[in-house]
């Protein structure tokens, strides 16, 4: 155990931990209905998703008549109020994630989440579905304050500090997450199961995964043959 090359992993959330694509989507679609929009199709939605629940939103109604900025404010907190009222309905870890997590904590992995969700949303859905605990730190996209999410580097810089850790892998599923990793040199995989803004490999990732099974094998080889400079960054 001893020679697993990280002593922290840091997740995104939506499109990596957690498949919560149906969940979005009805908050989605319960706000642009409230305007007169029509309805996204629930498959349609995941392409929609990332750089938060802002950015969905604001993605969602470009796509059904364009974005109205004087409404978008209220608009985004009927969406949130909707969504945090049926956070979890649908919403679990994808194929693999609690047998991973499971093996990292047993390696001695501190886990830790930096998603651009909203903090409380993030630390509500967590909760609800049991999960909360295995996470050292929870960092949401307004935990730092305006300006301040991915792709910029500063939540990951954050969560470094947090864990006080030396070593750090990034798991993401966008060009949000591969963006905030370079940025703050850490070495990143990127899930092709995901909300992916790309195709997977084009996300600029250090290697792609089709399923977590492959994640801890990609860490050590990613750790002890960094493929770029910027995967043997240490923070």
């Amino acid at each position: 155990m001893a020679d697993f090359p990280y002593d922290c992993v840091g997740f995104d959330l939506d499109g990596t931990l957690l498949d919560t694509a149906w969940d979005l989507g009805h908050a989605l679609n319960h706000a642009l209905t409230s305007i007169g929009r029509a309805t996204i199709p629930l498959e349609d939605v995941r392409s929609l998703i990332g750089g938060g629940t802002g950015q969905m939103l604001r993605n969602g109604m470009a796509r059904t008549g364009g974005v109205d900025e004087a409404i978008l404010p209220d608009l985004t907190e009927r969406l949130v109020a909707y969504y945090e009222a049926n956070i979890a309905r649908h919403t679990r870890l994808y194929p693999g994630g609690e047998a991973m997590l499971n093996d990292l904590a047993a390696r001695g992995v501190t886990l830790a989440v930096a998603t651009n969700k909203r903090e409380a949303l993030a630390i509500r859905l967590f909760d609800t579905l049991g999960l909360t605990h295995r996470f050292a730190t929870i960092i949401g996209g307004d935990t730092l304050g305006p300006d301040r999410a991915k792709p910029k580097p500063a939540m990951l810089h954050e969560m470094i500090r947090r864990t006080g850790a030396n070593r750090t892998a990034f798991v993401g599923d966008t060009t949000y997450d591969v963006g905030a990793a370079r940025a703050a040199g850490l070495p990143v995989v990127a899930v092709s199961f995901g909300f992916c803004d790309q195709p997977p490999q084009d996300l600029g990732a250090d290697a792609v995964i089709d399923h977590f099974d492959a994640l801890i094998p990609t860490l050590q080889q990613i750790g002890h043959n960094p493929p770029f400079p910027s995967a043997s960054h240490t923070l």
